[in-house]
């Protein structure tokens, strides 16, 4: 079976945040995703009752340049300002067309 290499990228983040999130991945070169939502304890603790909602976790498979697109938005746009992270492994993934 064929496999392609790709790039996972994952965030997390404010589900108020989903629907910019959602635009921007797309915008910057995913072809889509997978959304679902989550909880967790980071070094601040856990958030609870600050922002209405839960968190939510984005998932898409994208080639390294879209990666790094990713990455850099959030930086710029999320990073500073609200509850974000995101990270990148290296994936195989058969009928990698779909992806990149």
């Amino acid at each position: 079976m064929d496999t392609t290499q790709v790039k996972l990228v994952t965030i997390i983040a404010e589900s108020v945040l989903e629907h910019r999130l959602v635009n921007d991945i797309r915008r910057l070169g995913a072809k889509g995703f997978t959304r679902s939502e989550v909880s967790g304890e980071g070094s601040r603790g856990r958030r609870v009752g600050d922002v209405e909602g839960a968190n939510i976790r984005l998932e898409c498979l994208v080639s390294e340049a879209t990666a790094e697109r990713i990455l850099e938005e959030l930086a710029e746009r999320y990073f500073e300002n609200y509850a974000v992270v995101a990270f990148v492994e290296n994936v195989a993934v058969v009928r990698g067309d779909k992806y990149i």
